[in-house]
């Protein structure tokens, strides 16, 4: 059984402290930790001591997280006074001044800190080499591209051509649009011949966007128109006797 004496050593607090400690909105951890300055300092004879998070942490059984995070909000209430020793260790004292204390109640935090979100690593972008069939297909739009636009007067427009990004273009178009290759070149060699679309589609990713509309023209134009049907007057011959057959008036047989 537990029967602590005063012979044992105490610890002298003026009671005017201990009433002013009482009114303050404190949590348990920094109500501890003013509770361990005082016995380290006045139970010594002393009014300050060095005292590190971990010496702090292991009297008061809390993590140094909990100790650090609630020793700063007493620094800054003014209840606990920070001072450097000879060592550049750090002396830690209760303000007996209490008039300076800052009794409004903190919120304070004691979970552990969210760690930042790892930085996203940025894609690659993908690098097409000259043998690179999308490659090949850029440049060949490109130089079909860039003799319209020489004859247009607007070179300047293209001038400037980034081969990779239509490279990618094409890329897109053949592999996430399902778009055929051949198709895509008979398209290529075709909007440069038409009035209105050879100077409105000078890049590949305009074309890529505009393709579906493009090929369908360009289809509509290529199919043959159906040659009307001569009418043979030997079929009209046949007509105008079955006409006769079943009694019709040979004088209103439609000749036409």
């Amino acid at each position: 059984m537990a029967n602590p004496q005063t012979e044992n050593g105490y610890t002298r607090i003026a009671n005017e402290l201990l009433e002013q400690i009482m009114k303050l909105s404190l949590n348990g951890t920094q109500f501890r930790i003013v509770l361990a300055v005082w016995r380290y300092t006045y139970g010594f004879r002393r009014t300050a001591h060095t005292m590190p998070l971990s010496y702090i942490a292991s009297k008061i059984e809390a993590s140094k997280g909990q100790v650090q995070n609630a020793l700063d909000q007493l620094i800054k209430k003014k209840i606990i006074e920070v001072a450097e020793d000879s060592k550049g260790g750090r002396k830690l004292s209760v303000n007996k001044n209490y008039d300076e204390w800052d009794s409004k109640e903190t919120v304070t935090c004691t979970a552990s800190v969210p760690k930042p979100p790892k930085p996203r690593k940025a894609a690659k972008k993908k690098v097409y080499g000259e043998d690179d069939s999308y490659f090949k297909m850029a440049v060949y739009f490109h130089n079909l591209v860039k003799a319209v636009a020489k004859e247009a007067g607007i070179e300047h427009l293209i001038a400037r051509a980034n081969l990779q990004t239509w490279a990618d273009d094409f890329r897109k178009l053949v592999e996430l649009e399902k778009v055929d290759k051949y198709l895509a070149k008979d398209v290529m060699d075709w909007v440069v011949t038409d009035n209105f679309w050879r100077t409105n589609i000078l890049s590949a990713s305009t074309f890529r966007k505009q393709f579906a509309k493009l090929a369908m023209q360009m289809a509509s134009q290529k199919k043959p128109s159906q040659p009307k049907k001569q009418i043979d007057s030997r079929d009209k011959d046949i007509e105008f006797q079955q006409w006769v057959a079943r009694g019709g008036d040979p004088n209103d047989f439609n000749w036409n």
